[in-house]
Formats: structure tokens, sequence, C-alpha cells
């Protein structure tokens, strides 16, 4: 059987079909970061839990289902080059 791709086809490998790599890895760095600051700072266990779905989940589910699987590292790209130079420019009429 001989499967035909299109030439503008863009292959994409992912982990476990859902994440390609490079948001994966932002998402286990994340996660990793938070849950040492948790272990450092924080001792109260329902605290460290809240704390670190507060913070983890809601980035995990805009790179599983947002942003119509862009990669999450892009998105945080172009939000901060959009804060960078951001102008607003009042003209008053007369």
């Amino acid at each position: 059987m001989k499967f035909i791709f299109p030439q503008n086809y863009r292959f994409q490998t992912k982990l476990l079909g859902l994440l390609d790599y490079p948001t994966a890895l932002f998402n286990f760095t994340l996660w990793g970061i938070v849950f040492l600051f948790n272990k450092l700072f924080i001792t109260d266990l329902l605290i460290k839990i809240i704390f670190f779905i507060i913070i983890c989940f809601p980035i995990f589910l805009f790179s599983l289902f947002g942003f119509q699987q862009e990669n999450i590292l892009y998105v945080f790209y172009y939000l901060f080059v959009f804060w960078k130079s951001h102008k607003i420019y009042l003209y008053k009429k007369d």
C-alpha cells in the first residue's frame, strides 16, 4: 500500500500523538520548576497541589487544545513581540 503525500504537507512527530516535542519539553520544564519551587518554599501539601494546578494546568490546556496546534513557544514569542512593540496612538480631532 502506497501513500501519496502532497508537497505542502508538513509531517510533524508528536509525543503520544498529542503534543509536539518542543511544547512537551516546555511543559515538563515548567512542571519541574514549579515542583522545585513548591518543594523549597511551601510546606503545606494542599497549598502545593493548588499552586501546581493553578500555574501548570491552564498552560497545559492551551498547549494541548488551543492555538490550532501551534507550538506554544511560538505563541509566547508572538505575544512578547506584540507586548514589546504595542503602541497606542491617540489623535485629537479639532
